[in-house]
């Protein structure tokens, strides 16, 4: 294990100047290659530590931990390393930690030389009901000078944990792994009576499940997508308020799937969220940089079923939204001018959310440069004349007003697009 981590760090782990300004404002800056690179699989496992009668795991879907050595007595440092390098400054991380006797013990997280601790820790007893560790049981180490995003971070974080014979798991954000996003899909499939459909399997197999929120035959149509990314969980909730509202019994939805139909990706990226990956899928490729090569089996399928449903409905896809996570809440549009079949449809859609939440000014940023394609929401726009827009929430956003966010957002496009004349 020590080799492979020296493999990785030999390797050159940086985060780029193009990565960076990639991840805060997805402008396309110039066409990567996203022909497949090796990754690193971590090594999984169970830890134990018999002197302090301590036993960790990777052995989960969603786990990441490279590496754990005892530092002390009840103390332990894990490191955590991406697929591959250079990557975004996502360090991901979630292990289960349990104890034979109650006791606290003291875990330090470590990451290679040019990344920080980003997420501050949810804990869980079951992996299923969450909540962040109490920031006064965390001690960050040597803090960033920024006000905000990675400028703001520190270099290390230490937990003090509270562990007994009970599984204590520890991750990065909400443990969302595949599993879970397609058991969400059923769930409401159930309730709503919707259809869920393949559109085809991730570079390891794992199926790509589509959710269609009304009449399939509809001409009208817009598409929803999540997780390109695997650790922008935030995203994922929204992405839930949002679809939840428009497959619900509300009169203004009911109405609006008359003329409209939804299609749902909830999970872009399975592969990378299962194998704990920072960012990449398992082509070691960030997927949203592939909207042009169409070099990956995610992407392309996704391109492929746009194509077939248009051919097979005589219809068009209007509208398209790609929900991520990132440092704060923004939204990213094309520039105002730049427009598809439904111009200013965006524009008026922010508008309207701003003026439904009360003292509520969202963050916008443009996007000025369509060409090259490369990321979703151009290539939406370019290839579909859909009005698109990437919807970022923030890694700390309160959940509730997610929630919120997202169902209010659904209301506002709802009520624009049955207003729209097509």
């Amino acid at each position: 294990m020590k080799k492979l981590l020296s493999v990785i760090l030999l390797a050159g782990f940086a985060v780029s100047a193009l990565a960076q300004q990639a991840e805060q404002a997805p402008e396309a800056v110039r066409l990567v290659d996203t022909t497949s690179r090796p990754i690193e699989r971590q090594q999984k496992g169970k830890y134990s530590f018999f002197e302090d009668g301590v036993f960790f795991s990777n052995e989960f879907d969603g786990a990441r931990l490279t590496q754990i050595e005892r530092t002390g007595k009840d103390s332990y440092t894990i490191t955590i390393t991406p697929e591959n390098a250079p990557v975004n400054m996502s360090p991901w991380y979630a292990f289960r930690v349990r104890s034979i006797k109650k006791k606290e013990i003291s875990v330090k997280l470590v990451y290679p030389e040019e990344a920080k601790h980003r997420y501050s820790p949810q804990i869980s007893r079951d992996g299923v009901r969450w909540h962040p560790l109490d920031e006064k049981f965390i001690t960050e180490e040597e803090k960033g000078t920024g006000t905000s995003g990675p400028e703001s971070r520190p270099k290390r974080a230490v937990l003090q944990l509270t562990v007994d014979s009970k599984p204590l798991w520890i991750s990065a954000q909400e443990l969302e792994n595949s599993a879970k996003v397609f058991a969400w899909m059923d769930d409401l499939a159930k309730k709503r009576n919707l259809q869920i459909a393949e559109i085809g399997k991730s570079t390891e197999g794992r199926p790509l499940r589509m959710m269609t929120i009304g009449d399939p035959q509809a001409k009208k149509m817009m598409l929803v997508i999540s997780r390109q990314h695997p650790p922008e969980v935030t995203g994922y909730f929204a992405m839930q308020a949002f679809v939840e509202e428009i497959a619900g019994d509300s009169k203004l939805a009911k109405e609006f799937r008359k003329d409209w139909t939804v299609y749902v990706v909830p999970l872009m990226n399975p592969d990378g969220v299962d194998n704990g990956h920072w960012r990449h899928n398992a082509g070691g490729i960030d997927l949203n940089r592939d909207w042009a090569m169409f070099n990956q089996p995610e992407t392309t399928a996704v391109r492929e079923f746009l194509k077939k449903k248009e051919a097979e409905t005589g219809g068009k896809f209007y509208f398209g939204i790609d929900f991520h996570s990132t440092w704060n809440d923004i939204y990213y549009p094309m520039e105002r001018g730049i427009s598809g079949s439904m111009p200013d449809l965006v524009w008026n859609w922010l508008d309207n959310i701003q003026k439904a939440i009360p003292n509520y000014k969202p963050k916008i940023q443009a996007n000025k440069r369509l060409e090259p394609t490369m990321v979703s929401r151009n290539y939406f726009l370019k290839a579909h004349g859909m009005e698109a827009i990437v919807f970022e929430i923030g890694d700390n956003t309160p959940r509730e007003f997610i929630e919120k966010k997202g169902k209010i957002g659904a209301v506002e496009l709802m009520n624009l697009l049955i207003d729209a004349k097509q």
